[in-house]
Order: C-alpha cells, then sequence, then structure tokens
C-alpha cells in the first residue's frame, strides 16, 4: 500500500469515511495536491510511525493548534482526540495547560472550540 493510501486510511480511523467523503467532495484540481500531500506526509509517514499512540498525537495537536492560533484546524483535532480516547477532562487540562504556555487567549479560545465539539457529541450538555 502506498503512503497515500495509508494516510486516508488513518484519516478515516480518526475522523470517519464521512471526513474523507466531505473532503473529496472539496477536491479540485488546484487544492488536490495540498490533500495528497497531507494524506502522504502528515499521516501515511508521521501519524503511521511506531512510537507513540494516535491519542498521545492528538494530544499534542491540540496544544500545538491553540499556541499557533490555527483555530479551523483545532475543531477536527478535537473531534480526532476524541475519537482517539481523549476524555472531555483531559481536554480541558490540556487547554489549561495550553494557558500557561502559549496564553490565556489562545487558550480561551481552545476552549470555545472544544465546547462546541463536545455538545455536538453529546458529551456537554447546553
Amino acid at each position: 500500500m502506498d503512503k497515500i493510501e495509508t494516510g486516508r486510511d488513518i484519516i478515516r480511523e480518526l475522523m470517519g469515511e464521512s471526513y474523507l467523503t466531505n473532503r473529496a467532495a472539496t477536491r479540485n484540481e488546484f487544492n488536490g495536491a495540498v490533500q495528497d500531500y497531507a494524506d502522504e506526509v502528515c499521516f501515511g509517514t508521521v501519524w503511521a510511525r511506531p512510537g507513540i499512540d494516535y491519542k498521545t498525537r492528538s494530544i499534542l495537536n491540540i496544544a500545538m493548534l491553540v499556541a499557533l492560533n490555527r483555530i479551523p484546524q483545532l475543531r477536527s483535532h478535537i473531534e480526532g482526540a476524541i475519537n482517539n480516547g481523549a476524555t472531555m477532562e483531559e481536554i480541558r487540562e490540556i487547554l489549561l495547560h495550553c494557558g500557561v504556555y502559549a496564553g490565556l487567549p489562545a487558550a480561551i479560545e481552545g476552549f470555545k472550540v472544544a465546547e462546541e465539539v463536545l455538545k455536538k457529541k453529546g458529551l456537554l450538555d447546553d
């Protein structure tokens, strides 16, 4: 199996088939290159490596995305972290930790996104 297919298999495991279907619906001759790059390098190479599990990788992603203020990507990675076994309590602690090292405004934005995802998944009441 090539790395692009390996990457797509990992994405399917992390985010579900609907994520790949929705992404494929937006694919065109311009953005197809970056989709393939993400599949091959990010997921097919790095995520496929042994050494740390998917949950740990998801925790790292949340922290980095909060620190870099990459809010649109944070949403899908919080959902992925939940799919990988991260609990609401763990996500809360990750975000609090980010407040100390990445700044309170970044952590607050992370909390907003996490609340949306947790409510959507039925893990947090309104």
